[in-house]
């Protein structure tokens, strides 16, 4: 309608029996519409729960080691890692160092690559290891759509392909 002035753009309002929204009071001269404020609102609130509903949460898990850990533990560790993994989780690995141990960090480094070497099938090193203080730590995050597949598959009605760590059925 170009510039008007606002009492009448108050009375034509009033005339269409709608609102007069302003929608850029930043403006020179500011802009205004005529519609109706209630449902303006509730589009506006529906949009956002629809953004809220597709939004995906990124989760941190995270699993701690020692350098000197067992092989049995080492596996039960790895497996845990999986599942975050294919959950589409990311996971912080940490690996802490207690008394003597920490002359030795190469132990861990060396733990930390074996460990992202060991899941690489499933997710990827996102921030490499690095010692901060007592502890040496390492970001795994699932691969692009980790989580999508695995749903995908469910609603098929197909079981979700066991990882490494499964024991065989027969």
């Amino acid at each position: 309608m170009g510039i008007v002035r606002v009492e009448d753009a108050l009375r034509l309002a009033y005339e269409a029996d709608l609102d007069l929204v302003e929608v850029a009071p930043d403006a020179r001269p500011p802009v205004c519409k005529i519609m109706d404020y209630g449902k303006f609102k509730y589009e506006a609130a529906q949009k956002q729960r629809e953004a809220r509903r597709n939004q995906q949460m990124t989760v941190i898990k995270e699993q701690k080691l020692r350098p000197k850990i067992d092989d049995h533990d080492y596996e039960t560790k790895k497996g845990h890692v999986v599942r975050f993994l294919k959950d589409g989780s990311k996971v912080k690995v940490t690996i802490m160092f207690r008394g003597r141990e920490q002359s030795r960090p190469e132990l861990g480094f060396r733990l930390l690559q074996r460990l992202g070497n060991d899941v690489a099938e499933y997710g990827f090193v996102e921030t490499s290891a690095k010692q901060d203080g007592r502890n040496m730590t390492m970001v795994l995050a699932p691969h692009k759509g980790a989580k999508t597949r695995v749903k995908a598959q469910q609603e098929r009605g197909g079981k979700p392909q066991p990882g490494p760590d499964a024991a065989p059925t027969s």
